[in-house]
């Protein structure tokens, strides 16, 4: 039985077993990327009822040319990854870079664009925010990040973020000139389908130059700012205000939805029923 106060821990994982774990670098080729094209974008079609998206022109019209990007938004289950592979991938069309604590349990994924991070010390993470910094100068990659550094239950509040996102833009926007970070909204969510739907909102464009703003100061905006989005999708969705969003699929119903969408159509008043 799984004993449910073990399922969030405030303790990073690699911190926890307190060994010096190798850092593992990602390691991309056509050929994986188009088995990992498939496979994740599959899982996604597998279990959910539909994928929608808003926002995604900002990532074109509110950033400067070949601005490095980077994706951050909350993290609270498994799927979370997936779904910004998909992102970036599917509706960007780039490759992901995504910084994985635990990656020695899943190595292969590396040729999808992951790589290793330790959190058991500042020192030992250091490899994992370097590597980062180089890919983000690559305009073929986008940085996705969760930068809660923790996996947190579902719409935990408030979204306290952890400095290491903003030692990397610093670093980034001194390297390269500017930085794009783009918070992510991400939820799931039942509506008249006896599947969950994805549901993704991109906010405004926040562009860091070369300049060296307070660490602590910073990070506490950028949490602040996403979550602020999220609590307006969440409210958006509660309030069934979808407009705006694109679908990047949605499944045919089930033969039991079909039939139960016909029987609505049924005219009750002449048929006895």
């Amino acid at each position: 039985m799984i004993d449910m106060s073990e399922l969030y821990s405030e303790v990073p994982p690699t911190k926890l077993r307190n060994k010096n774990e190798k850092f593992c670098k990602a390691q991309t080729s056509p050929f994986w990327l188009w088995v990992a094209d498939r496979y994740f974008y599959g899982m996604l079609e597998s279990r959910f009822y539909a994928f929608r998206y808003k926002g995604a022109d900002k990532f074109y019209t509110q950033k400067a040319p070949n601005t490095p990007v980077i994706l951050f938004a909350p993290h609270w289950n498994w799927w979370d990854g997936i779904v910004g592979y998909n992102i970036c991938n599917r509706i960007f069309k780039k490759e992901i870079r995504l910084m994985i604590e635990e990656l020695n349990r899943f190595p292969l994924i590396r040729r999808g664009g992951a790589f290793s991070v330790n959190k058991k010390s500042p020192q030992a993470s250091m490899p994992a925010l370097k590597f980062a910094i180089d890919e983000l100068g690559d305009q073929n990659n986008i940085l996705y990040i969760f930068p809660q550094g923790i996996i947190k239950p579902p719409n935990y509040r408030p979204i306290e973020l952890q400095t290491g996102m903003t030692y990397i833009a610093e670093k980034a926007a001194k390297k390269y000139g500017k930085v794009a970070l783009i918070p992510v909204a991400v939820n799931y969510f039942f509506l008249r389908d006896n599947r969950p739907e994805v549901f993704v909102e991109f906010g405004d464009v926040i562009e860091l130059n070369n300049d060296k703003p307070d660490r602590k100061e910073y990070t506490h905006y950028l949490g602040n700012v996403l979550q602020e989005l999220c609590d307006k999708q969440f409210d958006d969705i509660s309030h069934a205000r979808f407009d705006g969003y694109d679908t990047l699929f949605q499944k045919k119903l089930k033969w039991y939805r079909r039939i139960e969408q016909r029987l609505k159509k049924i005219d009750k008043t002449n048929s006895g029923i």
